[in-house]
């Protein structure tokens, strides 16, 4: 049996998706699994893994446990270590590329990752484990763009020349599935990536192209940066750590690895790939 925290999220899906796909027993928690629409087969408990009270029954049984790091938060040393003691072989921690960077250069703290304990809790116990380093999602652009997209073919973001090498996160779950069935991943930390880097400007390009919007990218000052962030409903520590880290990275290429194509036997998908694959979601803001 294989448990799955954030199971419901933005990899955690596609990850329950493609264990099931292997023929595999999975496990999932959510917090309400009356919405978890998940395929049949898949074993759906009810749970908040930020307390892991909650869910000690249902590590009975568990080879294999998959730590989202927004969804256990401040309790990952206590879940891994309640892991261990249920008997727990394999910890593998969704961790992010900018894990050993400075806190305040790390923007997904503000809205509760705690990526850098979950790969600690995962790498401190002597068991199996391995810490996924993902880039920046290419889903992404829904949360943070959508109520522009809404109102207008404008986007008004800062540094518009500032390039990421924005991952797939169904790639990520593909690489999470290898992880959890496997020992190729044991003892790692891979960094996942897109196959290019690609611009904030050629975000909107890419999205403009593939759903015939005319929509146009406008680089907008640090202050309407963070007002809309502040608008959107997000704490003001957000913005801030997204302007510093712009400013510290502004210019450089970001990294670019090899991991995803040389663990899954396949290029990586791209940002315009999961544009296309999704271009109904950005057509229906129009």
């Amino acid at each position: 049996m294989i448990l799955i925290t954030g199971a419901t999220g933005t990899v955690g899906r596609p990850l329950v998706a493609a264990l099931v796909a292997r023929g595999l027993e999975v496990r999932a928690i959510t917090r309400d699994p009356s919405r978890a629409a998940f395929p049949a087969g898949v074993e759906v408990v009810a749970g908040d893994p930020s307390r892991p009270e909650t869910v000690a029954a249902h590590l009975e049984g568990v080879r294999a446990v998959f730590l989202n790091a927004r969804a256990i938060g401040d309790a990952c040393a206590a879940f891994a270590d309640l892991a261990r003691e249920h008997g727990v072989s394999r910890l593998v921690a969704l961790a992010a590329y900018n894990v050993e960077q400075d806190l305040s250069l790390q923007p997904s703290r503000y809205v509760g990752d705690r990526n850098r304990e979950c790969e600690a809790a995962v790498e401190s116990g002597g068991r199996e484990w391995v810490s996924l380093r993902p880039q920046v999602y290419t889903s992404m652009a829904l949360p943070l763009w959508g109520d522009q997209l809404r109102r207008g073919d404008t986007v008004e973001w800062p540094y518009a020349d500032f390039a990421e090498a924005v991952v797939d996160p169904r790639d990520v779950a593909e690489v999470a599935a290898h992880a959890l069935t496997t020992d190729v991943l044991l003892g790692r930390k891979p960094v996942l990536t897109a196959p290019e880097p690609i611009t904030h400007a050629q975000m909107a390009a890419v999205i403009a192209e593939v759903t015939g919007r005319p929509l146009r990218y406008r680089e907008c000052s640090l202050e309407a940066f963070a007002a809309r962030i502040a608008a959107m409903g997000l704490p003001p520590e957000l913005a801030a750590s997204f302007i510093a880290r712009f400013a510290a990275f502004e210019g450089r290429a970001p990294e670019v690895t090899d991991e995803v194509p040389r663990i899954l036997g396949r290029p990586a998908r791209t940002y315009r790939d999961w544009i296309a694959d999704h271009a109904d979601d950005f057509k229906a803001l129009a």
